[in-house]
């Protein structure tokens, strides 16, 4: 198993990033889905405790243009929840890969790190869309 000392961020197909930081991660939406969303006016957060398995609803992101869930990248169980984002989701729009997180999981399958995409594979995957 990769153990990453140093923050490293992955993504996925569903513009979810996770920056993983021993054996933890956090998890965000990219730009790439705040611009395609719009001006975001509400975020549904996981529980802390809940656990979740990659593909699961982890998150609802709300705005003018549209609903979204955000799906959980890996197994994981929610540490910690980025409360700001109740009072103002607009940080995801202003801060999607720093302020704007949604959770931090501690990961339960360090495995599922090597089905993710690095930054340069996941902006040659956005070049296709």
């Amino acid at each position: 198993m990769t153990r990453y000392t140093q923050p490293s961020t992955f993504y996925t197909k569903d513009h979810e990033w996770v920056t993983v930081h021993n054996d933890l991660a956090t998890v965000g939406i990219t730009h790439y889905a705040e611009n395609a969303l719009g001006d975001i006016v509400f975020v549904e957060l996981p529980e802390v405790g809940a656990e979740f398995a990659p593909g699961d609803d982890m998150a609802v992101v709300e705005s003018v243009k549209a609903a979204s869930d955000v799906y959980a990248p890996i197994h994981g169980k929610v540490v910690e929840v980025n409360k700001t984002l109740t009072d103002k989701p607009e940080t995801v729009n202003e801060s999607p890969d720093e302020k704007g997180w949604f959770c931090i999981l501690k990961i339960t399958d360090p495995g599922d790190i090597a089905g993710l995409m690095d930054e340069e594979a996941y902006k040659e995957y956005c070049k296709t869309l």
